[in-house]
């Protein structure tokens, strides 16, 4: 996935009000972006951290930055914007890219579903020998010694998720939780049990009752010039156990 062209390197000064960001372009000049991202963004932020944003020429725009990749650490990068991967996980399953997943004539995204009103991310259709696939997107950028996590913070939204998954998974549907692993240093995947024990809680019982886990992990290339890309090329290990 195409990342918007040329992005603009800076330091990260500081976030605030969770949709805010202040950073020092290389030029000197000192520019609030937009912080696309309403979760913890714990281990994403670190003070003075290259951060890279994208720009836009919308005269509505309030802002004209957008922050999109940091470095966590050296040589690790994140992706921090969470409109980017609804979108990887779409184009890794039309291109192919998740095998699990492949042979479905028909993706559609934000489809209504479940008792507890719910919209999911995408709803694969029309394969001539499995039911319909329903797909919810999770991001994964928190980051310890090459262990991914998920979620950074309490979410009582990401247990209605998996509540509404059982219940198809139940009702003979496939049902499939897609992490999406946006931090390059991360080799696995687990649910924060330190976080949020009553997710993970959840998210173990949600397997057992059906729901299928699956983590692809991006590369972050070419961000120096104008191709870079964000695609889904690997998947890593989704480990339950503590």
């Amino acid at each position: 996935m195409k990342l918007p062209a040329p992005l603009i390197e800076g330091r990260l000064i500081r976030r605030y009000k969770r949709f805010l960001a202040d950073v020092l372009l290389q030029d000197g000049n000192e520019v609030v972006a937009h912080c696309p991202n309403t979760g913890s963004m714990l281990g994403c932020q670190p003070p003075d951290a290259r951060v890279w944003l994208s720009t836009s020429d919308n005269p509505r725009r309030k802002l004209k930055y957008t922050w999109e990749l940091v470095e966590t650490s050296p040589d690790e990068m994140a992706c921090i914007n969470t409109s980017r991967p609804n979108n990887q996980a779409r184009e890794a399953i039309e291109q192919g890219t998740v095998p699990e997943l492949s042979g479905y004539g028909v993706c559609k995204a934000e489809v209504r579903y479940g008792a507890e009103k719910s919209r999911i991310d995408l709803h694969l259709s029309g394969h001539k020998d499995l039911a319909d696939a329903w797909v919810e997107v999770k991001n994964v950028t928190l980051c310890d010694d090459g262990l991914g996590y998920f979620p950074d913070a309490v979410t009582t939204r990401g247990q209605k998720h998996l509540r509404e998954l059982m219940a198809q998974a139940r009702a003979g549907e496939r049902a499939v939780l897609f992490f999406v692993v946006n931090h390059t240093g991360i080799t696995s995947v687990r649910p924060a049990d330190h976080i949020d024990r009553a997710y993970g809680e959840l998210l173990r019982e949600a397997h057992a009752a059906g729901v299928e886990l699956l983590a692809y992990r991006a590369a972050l290339t070419g961000l120096e010039g104008p191709d870079g890309d964000i695609s889904l090329v690997k998947p890593v290990p989704v480990i339950l156990k503590g």
